[in-house]
């Protein structure tokens, strides 16, 4: 399956509470200095902060950080957290005086879930997270399920738990394609027959039933994915990159980019690898092709792999049962 952190200098860290009340946290993703990035939102219903200044149009072309969180609207809060984290660390736009950290965030829906209401992400938790990544080794594992961002992800208009989920492609050379995910989704995951996952198919094709049916009463969702290579790409191209990973997403999950949902996709190059910059214009276009068929494959297995990682939990607002548990 992989990680995001198979590209050399990208770091994942996390801020969540669970327990009295909470049921939410933060993920932050971590690129190496120089990182350059773009960002295609396709849900009916998203949550995001400094997404305009990743349009390849835009003036900085940089990518500090990278926020997913719950809390909703309210959540986008810790993305200064985030920000203040990376300001510590000279992290930034150049200006004068100091510099200005570019820190692209989004959020899912999960008010409420732990049971209380006012229970979500602030700007504590952001630079709590921002220092968990910044503590890491390059290259080291990344907890997956109900951790960070993905504490509060439920999935099926709210029947089974969701969380957060990761992979990486490799491709020919040294490119890598990672993914992280974070499955708050009205839909419901399309595992490969073969799977473990799937061995209940009359739970999943109920699941099914019930997520084409009208979305209950505060059943908000959104599934955010984070797509990371070291191919030198411009700011354009990983715009391009971003909006062919939708596809992924959209393969994994049935329905997707409801009305409900706030689907939204992050595309960032490290520039660590230049293998392909040479190649005849025929030859960079397939490969650009290539590799974006590697980001849709990448998003696809860590939305998998997010809900397959994703424990069952009780809280005062509910049972949510895991969407592999049979007989759920």
């Amino acid at each position: 399956m992989g990680r995001i952190t198979e590209v050399p200098g990208v770091r994942v860290g996390h801020a969540e509470r669970i327990g009295e009340g909470w049921l939410s946290g933060v993920t932050v993703v971590l690129p190496p200095p120089g990182t350059v990035g773009s960002v295609d939102v396709r849900g009916g219903g998203p949550g995001t902060h400094e997404t305009d200044a990743l349009d390849p149009s835009t003036l900085v072309p940089t990518v500090d950080a990278v926020v997913l969180t719950g809390g909703s609207a309210y959540g986008l809060a810790s993305a200064g957290g985030a920000q203040l984290w990376c300001e510590e660390q000279g992290l930034g736009f150049p200006v004068q005086g100091g510099v200005v950290p570019i820190v692209p965030a989004a959020a899912i829906f999960d008010l409420g879930r732990g049971g209380d209401f006012r229970a979500r992400p602030d700007l504590e938790m952001g630079y709590q997270a921002a220092r968990d990544a910044g503590s890491r080794e390059p290259g080291h594992d990344v907890e997956r399920g109900a951790i960070g961002a993905g504490a509060g992800a439920l999935i099926a208009q709210g029947a089974y738990k969701g969380g957060l989920g990761t992979s990486a492609v490799h491709l020919d050379g040294d490119v890598v394609v990672g993914a992280l995910a974070i499955v708050n989704a009205l839909g419901v995951p399309q595992f490969p027959a073969e799977t473990g996952a799937a061995a209940s198919r009359e739970k999943s094709g109920s699941a099914q039933k019930d997520a084409h049916a009208a979305p209950a009463a505060g059943s908000l969702n959104t599934t955010l994915a984070v797509v990371v290579t070291n191919a030198a790409l411009e700011v354009a191209q990983c715009r391009r990159t971003a909006t062919a990973a939708h596809a992924g997403l959209a393969r994994a999950l049935n329905p997707s980019h409801t009305l409900a949902d706030g689907d939204t996709v992050f595309a960032l190059s490290t520039g660590g690898s230049a293998a392909w910059t040479g190649l005849d214009p025929a030859a960079r276009t397939a490969f650009l092709i290539g590799l974006q068929s590697a980001a849709a494959e990448a998003v696809r297995l860590a939305i998998l792999d997010g809900v397959a990682q994703a424990s069952g939990v009780t809280t005062p607002a509910g049972t949510f049962p895991a969407f592999g548990d049979g007989g759920a």
